[in-house]
């Protein structure tokens, strides 16, 4: 018997949560969130808090964060609830120190996901210059539609990314606008910490961002993967 299965677990141990894969019956188990920030130029300049000529950044979001079947509860401390909705990228090998230009290896899929933020927590945040958590790494503040193997689409590198509130057109840009690509933003994360199967990077969002209420139903469609369907409940 090895040592590890003596040990006794007074608390359940938690299982990571799963997201589906197209065209197949496995999962994509998530080990960890990474979410590059003002990754768009139109989004710096709409909000109006950041140097547009400093270089897009990284946080993190904790992977039960992750909310599979599209309900999304509102947040308590917030009247800003806000969607922001962005290419994801899933990680499919270790990587280390990544060149750009052999980024694209490590590359699982794709898939559309919503980093959800309470706003008014977040810009309580940078005025009193705390880290973020409050503000993005909440609990289901990161919905995520199911994996796109890159043997079934490819690598998406551009096309278009479109949200929908209620059937009303909220954010309209192009992937092409990125100020990082997926190559480069690899390449940077990569340097910064050790990436394993199951990470997801959510790559930044255009402008066009806003609050959602309880009821508002919310569709993301990227060029090439199925739409994302969400609701706040």
């Amino acid at each position: 018997m090895s040592i590890q299965n003596t040990i006794n677990h007074p608390i359940p141990q938690i299982i990571a949560p799963t997201l589906p894969i197209v065209g197949s019956k496995e999962r994509f188990g998530v080990r960890r969130i990474y979410c590059v920030g003002r990754n768009y130029l139109a989004h710096i300049r709409e909000m109006k808090e950041g140097d547009e000529r400093d270089p897009p950044f990284f946080f993190q979001k904790p992977s039960d964060a992750v909310v599979v079947d599209g309900l999304i509860p509102y947040p308590t401390i917030t009247d800003d609830f806000q969607y922001e909705f962005e290419l994801t990228v899933a990680i499919g090998r270790r990587a280390v120190d990544v060149p750009r230009g052999e980024a694209l290896d490590y590359v699982f899929g794709y898939a559309a996901g919503l980093d959800m933020t309470r706003r008014d927590r977040q810009r309580e945040c940078n005025k009193k210059g705390l880290p973020w958590e409050q503000g993005k790494a909440f609990d289901a503040s990161a919905p995520c539609g199911p994996i796109h193997p890159v043997s079934l689409v490819g690598h998406i590198s551009q096309g278009s990314l479109v949200l929908r509130v209620n059937g009303e057109i909220r954010q309209n840009s192009r992937l092409e606008k990125m100020i990082w690509n997926v190559p480069e933003i690899i390449s940077e994360l990569s340097k910064q910490y050790e990436l394993f199967p199951g990470d997801l990077i959510y790559t930044g969002t255009p402008e066009g961002v806003g609050a959602v209420h309880r009821g508002d139903a919310l569709v993301g469609e990227i060029e090439g993967l199925e739409p994302l369907v969400a609701k706040i409940v």
